[in-house]
């Protein structure tokens, strides 16, 4: 029973010499000194300020993309120990003790290290030589622009990653013979291709670019499988429900647990949290919630509340009111009702609490038991200090003439009688019956006289003067056809009314309330705000002093200065290696005049290359020159603040066209011995020229050695850069 230990237990590996060398050789190159300058780089002082939330558990929004890359930065924080207590306000603040520099640039050096095998591994399963395959992995390797972008703080190099390990997966699953479908190894690639797109994805939107390219090449795929005779319909079903389960259900699924994860790490209130929706508020831990909690869910007539405006931009506000009065008449000369004020405040105050009261009883107490508020009830509501209701007439508002006027209503006896009649319209009922609940329902109210919509038009527009004390305008808007955020108001903070006695009523309006009623949102609701919130929440895009256009970048007209050390003259620049750039720029342009010549000599039967070198032609082409256009022309759409790091996803794919475009000319342009060896001779020279310029720019792309005044000069190869020199 024991005879196999008689013969020694041998193990067989075969180990890719050049995959390992480009490993060590990429970690070097990005690890190398990487924690230095230990001062905040650039973008640092961005990301670093949501990896200190992490790290206290406090609620952030970010318009600029998903939580994952945020999270995977964050997880470097935490590896090394760190607190989160860091003032991220300045570019090149130096680094307190407590902060893990090494931990927390390390995963993007890494990601920026794996780049290089990656770049290899996909010209082999593109089925270019390897030589054709080493060049593309040194060029990645010597781009002093990756190099930088991978050794801070900063997601692109994470991205461009996750992107060529999407690529590289789909690659490896495609190359599969069709005998090896549904195999061990056909489904872990094609999974991987599923999750890689995913995180890349999760990193920035940017990576939706490579995610659909690969679905389109996925589907092209498919598409010629159908042709496939040899295929039953059972095989092309489970075919296609494989990849439609890999490449469509598992990364949403992916995508969602980031939030999921996001939203369970942070859980306490901060100051990102006021964007956000009431219900979504009260479920943070402090805050909102710590005011919220125990109140009443349905609000009743009698019930003490305050309004917030739903849309809560570009400030969050409550409906508010005051004993002073409209003006009676305005700087332009417009008379007003003279009536009380009422405005949207953007602070929590007593003069924000409404009392609900049924038109038809006098009393402004909540029954026994309570007559719950629905849909479609009318209601008036009486301001909690003053005692005066909400009113509106065919009065022009202050600021927006073309609207009503809204007002606490005074009687003055004079033909101008009270219209303080609102019907309350649930926005997101689920039927007719629904009742009124506090923080979740959405509500209009609409004026039942004039049929004028309550609207807090001063989040759009400008505040009231002086004497409305720069608070925001309210108005009855009476084209209220569409549906805007600004009409639409909740109910905040919630309380039965028991005191009918004014003075008793108003040391119950300063007091807390004690119900307990939970309002806890689910994950689906909270990430469906959420990822709304990102999708619509655009920061105010001014003009930076490095900011760039995409036509720019093809020519690396722009630079960034990335740090400089206080007093010598070492610096780091986000700088292309040029010679690189004119290359792959060169390349692309190649490919698409030889692919243009082909296909009209194919069209009329003339056959240049075999098929065979034709089919890789163009597969290269839609990875390689695909994954630049779709990387690179959606900046044009966008109205955005550009940087050139966004070019860099595109670049890499742009790099990767360079091999491909050099062996295709070796193998079938260069047909006699002499101009084969010619050609070599020149790919030597061009590839010295690019190691060159590495070099040259290397004390820019590391930040040492510090250099002359002379030297940096030098550096300035174009006199669009932004190469700087300290005054003497």
């Amino acid at each position: 029973m024991l005879g196999f230990l008689k013969e020694p237990v041998v193990v067989t590996a075969k180990i890719n010499v050049n995959l390992v060398a480009l490993t060590v050789m990429g970690l070097i190159n990005r690890l190398w000194g990487f924690c230095y300058p230990r001062a905040v780089v650039f973008d640092e002082v961005y990301y670093g300020q949501f990896v200190s939330l992490y790290m206290k558990r406090i609620f952030f929004v970010d318009d600029s993309g998903p939580p994952f890359g945020h999270m995977l930065l964050a997880l470097g924080g935490y590896l090394g120990g760190f607190d989160g207590n860091f003032l991220w306000n300045r570019i090149g603040a130096e680094y307190s003790m407590n902060v893990p520099v090494w931990s927390l640039r390390l995963l993007p050096a890494l990601a920026g290290a794996l780049c290089v095998p990656l770049a290899y591994q996909i010209l082999v399963e593109l089925h270019f030589s390897h030589c054709a395959a080493l060049g593309a992995a040194l060029l990645i390797l010597l781009e002093n622009s990756l190099i930088t972008q991978s050794r801070f703080m900063l997601l692109e190099s994470i991205l461009i990653f996750f992107i060529l390990l999407a690529v590289l997966s789909y690659l490896k699953f495609y190359n599969l013979k069709k005998h090896s479908a549904f195999s061990g190894s056909w489904w872990f690639w094609l999974l991987l291709t599923g999750v890689a797109c995913s995180c890349a994805v999760g990193v920035k939107y940017m990576g939706l670019f490579t995610y659909m390219l690969l679905l389109a090449i996925a589907g092209l795929h498919f598409w010629h499988m159908i042709g496939d005779q040899d295929l039953s319909n059972v095989s092309l079903l489970c075919h296609f429900l494989a990849r439609g389960l890999a490449l469509i259900i598992i990364p949403m699924g992916l995508y969602l647990s980031f939030f999921y994860v996001h939203l369970a790490l942070l859980y306490r209130s901060g100051p990102h949290d006021q964007i956000m929706t009431s219900a979504f508020q009260a479920s943070l831990e402090g805050g909102l919630a710590r005011i919220t909690q125990g109140q009443p869910l349905e609000v009743a007539y009698g019930s003490q509340i305050t309004l917030r405006n739903v849309l809560g931009k570009p400030m969050q506000c409550w409906l508010h009111s005051h004993t002073n009065t409209y003006p009676i008449r305005y700087e332009n000369g417009r008379g007003s009702s003279h009536q009380q004020q009422v405005t949207c405040y953007p602070f929590k105050d007593v003069n924000n609490w409404w009392i609900v009261k049924d038109p038809g009883m006098q009393q402004l107490v909540v029954s026994n038991p309570p007559r719950p508020v629905r849909h479609g009830h009318i209601v008036q509501l009486v301001h909690g200090i003053t005692t005066r209701y909400l009113n509106t007439h065919d009065v022009a508002a202050p600021l927006s003439p073309h609207s009503q006027e809204v007002s606490c209503y005074i009687d003055y006896n004079i033909s101008m009688p009270a219209q303080n009649l609102w019907r309350v319209e649930i926005v997101n009922r689920e039927s007719d019956t629904d009742v009124w609940k506090t923080i979740l329902s959405e509500v209009r109210f609409v004026h039942v006289n004039t049929s004028a919509v309550l609207k807090a038009s001063g989040l759009s527009g400008a505040s009231l003067p002086e004497w409305g004390y720069r608070q925001l305008e309210v108005v009855g808007e009476k084209l209220s056809k569409g549906y805007h955020q600004s009409m639409v108001w909740n109910v905040e903070e919630h309380r039965y009314g028991k005191s009918q006695e004014q003075k008793e009523r108003e040391v119950e309006l300063h007091s807390p309330t004690q119900m307990d009623i939970s309002k806890n949102l689910s994950f689906m609701a909270k990430f469906t705000e959420l990822q709304w919130k990102i999708l619509t929440l655009k920061n105010e895009d001014t003009e930076h002093k490095y900011s760039s256009s995409a036509l720019d970048w093809i020519t690396m007209d722009t630079n960034i200065a990335y740090w400089l050390h206080p007093t010598s003259g070492a610096q780091i620049h986000l700088l292309g290696n040029v010679a690189t750039w004119a290359s792959a720029n060169a390349a692309a342009l190649i490919y698409l005049c030889l692919s243009l010549w082909y296909l009209l000599r194919r069209r009329r039967k003339i056959y240049d290359i075999p098929e065979d070198a034709w089919q890789l032609w163009v597969s290269a082409g839609g990875v390689c020159g695909g994954g630049w256009a779709v990387n690179y022309l959606p900046f044009f759409l966008m109205e955005k603040t550009l940087f050139l790091y966004h070019y860099l996803p595109a670049l890499t794919f742009q790099i990767l066209l360079i091999p491909v475009v050099l062996q295709h000319l070796g193998d079938h342009l260069c047909r006699s011995v002499l101009l084969k060896s010619m050609f070599s001779a020149l790919i030597v020279a061009w590839f010295s020229s690019v190691y060159f310029v590495y070099c040259t720019f290397s004390p820019v792309t590391y930040g040492e050695p510090a250099l002359s005044l002379t030297e940096l000069k030098a550096l300035r190869w174009k006199d669009t850069w932004n190469i700087l020199i300290r005054k003497q």
